[in-house]
């Protein structure tokens, strides 16, 4: 590629290819980008094709998963051998619905930071626009510490990055060889990465998509062998049996066995090789098999060599290969008396270094070493030796701090009490962090005698052991303790303990807040859609938290909370409503949403805040959509009037009492044509011994909010039929219609499909209603349930229509009968022209679609007179009739 890309479309594939190259690389995907329909392989050139369909061949054969988002095809991927993995299906999703023309900034960084591959967008100069958690996990960082900087800044000691990311800013694709990390603290061994940096465009800017893979097991098991033959210590890597995989130079040269015999070697069992004396061979046979039974030797044993003498040699298994063992020798100067000390410590394992009795350093173990970042082997090892303690520190430029960090100097070791234990943070060469537990302790009858002509044995041994990874692991489980997972807000616990430490002088207010119907989204859009409206609320919500110098918070699901200092309930709720008006995203679809609100002061005691919130949410969700509420004292005994009122409702149901408190009364439909009984629509009304007539408006609501809803529907429907048959028999109409109202998304409730269904029979259908809102979503699994009702003769009847959201695409892709208006749609009748208009214009779509238009809440005979000429088909109100008994039905009919 010579040149930038001008648009999304040139450099969308390639972004793509590279994702599918990551996770799925043996899969194909076919996707719509713009205007074309493009073939993409992990390797090659992307294709163009004719049409959005798989070929014959997918659908025979292998794996096919159907990327789509609101509805909308968005691709196909399929695979022939292995599954699709379902992390490359959200990936995919994710970076086509994000890149497209119409995506907004913010929503396209949220999506990056989902997503499962380390990724980073980057700006055209390079600077880290967003990062993906897994980004910033690989390379030990924050986010405080990339966003905003450059790579320069950030990746200072890696030019030749910066410079093949500013190939691909440039528009010319870029492969990123293998390459070595800086160690991350807690982290174990070398890190290689492998990337690859392409041109990108995503929502309204262009810059580069860098994505990382973590090929450190890979590299390690290159040069393992590799680094076996080349070392000088006396090692061997032994397969099944003790068959030699490698063997270092070091154990060649000390067992006299040739290096240009490695080939031959290598074929052999290391108890085969010439070079031991048969009793060690015997012993090194043995000490293989216990190894290979898990159960090697805790202390190096004496194998004898033919030459004479004996090596110290342990075998275990091996810490980077699993499955193999590790046969570890010491060098022949090494086994005398003296240095036994030194000996033992090379092979422990352990990160420790021995000190002679003024505190210079006389041996530093492989362990301690790499733990602290050079090579004891090397120059710098040697002239490290003989120095004291705090002249390693500074010639390994090491800085100490106290755990709260604070600068620590060593203290001189005389001063120490013995055994001394402790913990440090050391920060390294190169900004690396690492928590030490330090222990010194003193070698006992190790010192020469007085008088002895040998050189000052090592006296004291000084331990390192790393815990950055614990330490590391236990405050990432401080965090999640308080914060929540998708989002990154605090949850409960967290704001709990953040409102905690306000002082009650400080003032200020607390909000709780959820997404009005969030249930029906998430199951018209998908759960991964529905957590992306999720993030994008979060977004916002921490927005004007941290703006206002508070903190926002996650509840649970859908629910919300935000402190706000220094504002009152009132104008904090005022506020909390214009940062959420701007509808969501969706994929491409932007999403109306409103909120139930409620906001309380911060009290005395401003732990209490977020009680009392919750309190006026729940009022405020009582209310209806969008609704503030501000908390009063008044409130919390409505609240439990409320609760009390849903224990005494669950009694009924639970205790059988349904037809001792419950009935349904009936609000009949009359033809606008001839002035017949067409129907009437079964209300239900519940009658309290003490309380008396509970609203549906009261009651409703609390069922729906709980699993009770289920069986008030199966009681209804049951007493509906009944009833039905009574009217049909009394005023011989046999064409009489009975309808009930059914949501959606009681019908989805697990089991309750198949406990309404056996009721609603063709001899006996009723009509269903169900809201216009809720077919918002064009679901499969809303179709399945609407076609699942008329296949048993229900005529299905949208209700409500004209308030608030409503589908004019539900009334042609669902089975319906007719809809009725609702009353607002009536209530400004005959005299306001643009009520007229409406409800003229819904009567005319309506019949052009073969549906049937009824008028509900009709209150006046004039209103009756303009619904007739506007070419309604019925009407139902008070201006015919209130609702009435099947018994009062009966009289009223036949008085017509």
């Amino acid at each position: 590629m010579s040149a930038a890309p001008t648009d999304a479309q040139s450099v969308l594939p390639i972004a793509l290819r590279d994702l599918i190259r990551l996770h799925a690389p043996q899969a194909t995907l076919l996707a719509a980008i713009g205007q074309r329909i493009l073939n993409i392989q992990a390797e090659g050139t992307p294709t163009e094709e004719a049409q959005l369909v798989p070929p014959d061949d997918w659908l025979e054969r292998g794996d096919l998963a159907w990327i789509t988002r609101d509805g909308a095809l968005l691709g196909l991927l399929w695979s022939e051998g292995a599954p699709v993995p379902e992390g490359a299906v959200q990936v995919l999703t994710l970076l086509l619905s994000a890149a497209s023309a119409e995506g907004a900034n913010r929503e396209a960084d949220m999506l990056i930071t989902q997503l499962p591959a380390a990724t980073a967008w980057l700006s055209a100069e390079l600077e880290f626009r967003q990062v993906s958690r897994t980004f910033l996990e690989l390379f030990g960082l924050s986010g405080p510490e990339v966003l905003g900087r450059t790579v320069h800044e950030v990746f200072a000691d890696h030019p030749t990055l910066a410079q093949h990311l500013a190939s691909a800013a440039a528009g010319r694709a870029a492969e990123l060889g293998d390459e070595r990390l800086p160690p991350v603290p807690g982290v174990r061994g070398e890190r290689w990465v492998r990337g690859s940096a392409r041109p990108y465009f995503g929502g309204a800017a262009a810059g580069v998509l860098w994505t990382v893979q973590d090929v450190s097991a890979e590299c390690a098991q290159q040069s393992q062998v590799a680094t076996l033959l080349g070392t000088d210590l006396p090692l061997a890597l032994l397969g099944p049996g003790g068959t030699v995989r490698g063997a270092s130079r070091g154990l060649r040269q000390l067992l006299g066995e040739p290096e240009d015999g490695a080939d031959a070697a290598a074929q052999r069992p290391l108890h085969e090789w010439p070079c031991w004396a048969p009793a060690g061979a015997r012993l090194l046979q043995d000490l293989i098999q216990n190894a290979e039974a898990g159960q090697p030797s805790p202390a190096p044993s004496e194998v004898a060599l033919a030459r004479g003498g004996h090596l110290a040699l342990v075998v275990r298994p091996s810490d980077t290969e699993p499955g193999l063992l590790l046969a570890e020798g010491a060098r022949p100067a090494t086994l005398s008396e003296e240095n036994g000390a030194a000996r033992l410590l090379h092979l422990s394992g352990a990160a420790t270094i021995l000190l002679d009795s003024r505190g210079r350093v006389q041996l530093i173990s492989e362990q301690a070493a790499r733990l602290l970042g050079f090579d004891s082997q090397g120059a710098q090892g040697t002239e490290l030796t003989g120095l004291p303690l705090p002249r390693l520190q500074q010639q390994l430029g090491i800085k100490l701090h106290t755990p709260q960090g604070d600068p620590l100097t060593l203290p001189s070791l005389p001063d120490l009490p013995l055994p001394y234990s402790g913990e440090v943070l050391a920060l390294l060469p190169g900004g690396l962090t690492r928590h030490l537990e330090v222990t010194l302790s003193a070698l006992p009858g190790a010192h020469a005698g007085a008088g002895s002509s040998r050189k000052a044995a090592p006296e004291l041994l000084l331990s390192l052991r790393d815990v950055t990874t614990l330490r590391r692991a236990q405050a990432k489980l401080r965090h999640d303790v308080s914060h929540d997972a998708l989002t990154g807000l605090l949850n409960r616990s967290g704001l709990r303990s953040a409102l905690g430490k306000v002082a009650a002088q400080a003032g200020g207010m607390v909000a709780c807040l959820d997404i009005d119907g969030f249930g029906g989204l998430n199951a018209a859009l998908s759960r991964t859609a529905g957590d992306l409206l999720l993030i994008q609320v979060a977004a916002r919500l921490n927005d004007l938290a941290t703006l206002e110098g508070g903190q926002a918070a996650r509840l649970a699901d859908d629910t919300f909370a935000v402190f706000l200092p220094h504002l009152g309930a009132a104008v904090g709720g005022q506020k909390l409503q214009a940062a959420l008006r701007e509808p969501l995203r969706a994929g491409r679809r932007l999403v109306p949403v409103t909120f139930s609100l409620g906001a309380a002061p911060l009290p005395a005691s401003p732990e209490h805040a977020l009680a009392d919130a919750e309190v006026a949410l729940q009022h405020a969700r009582r209310r209806g959509r969008g609704q503030l509420t501000v908390f009063e004292p008044g409130l919390r005994a409505e609240e439990a009037q409320t609760f009390e009122l849903e224990d005494q409702l669950r009694a009924v149901i639970e205790g059988g009492r349904q037809h001792e408190q419950f009935s349904l009364l009936y609000q009949p439909a009359v033809s606008l044509k001839d002035g017949r009984v067409l129907g009437a629509e079964a209300l239900l009304r519940w009658t309290h011994p003490e309380l008396g007539n509970v609203s549906p408006a009261r009651f409703l609501p609390l069922a729906q909010r709980s699993d009770l809803i289920t069986a008030i529907g199966e009681w209804v429907v049951r007493e509906a039929v009944q009833g039905r048959a009574q009217l049909r028999e009394a005023t011989e109409q046999h064409d009489w219609r009975t309808s009930v109202n059914l949501s959606l998304e009681e019908l989805r409730r697990e089991g309750a499909i198949e406990r309404l269904l056996p009721l609603i029979t063709r001899p006996s259908a009723l009509d269903i209603e169900v809201s216009a809102s809720s077919l918002l979503d064009h679901s499969e699994q809303t179709l399945g349930l609407l076609n699942a009702l008329r296949s048993r003769g229900a005529r299905l009847i949208v209700d409500d229509f004209g308030d608030g959201a409503s589908s004019l695409t539900a009334l042609t892709q669902f089975p319906l009968y007719g809809l009725k208006l609702h009353p607002t749609l009536t209530t400004q009748l005959p005299g306001d022209p643009k009520s007229l208009k409406l409800v003229q214009g819904t009567v005319s779509l309506a019949h052009s679609l073969g549906l049937s238009v009824t008028a509900v809440g009709v209150e006046t005979y004039a209103q009756l007179d303009v619904l007739r000429d506007l070419g309604c088909d019925a009407a139902q109100g008070y201006a015919l009739t209130p609702p009435l008994s099947v018994g009062d039905l009966v009289t009223w009919v036949r008085g017509r």
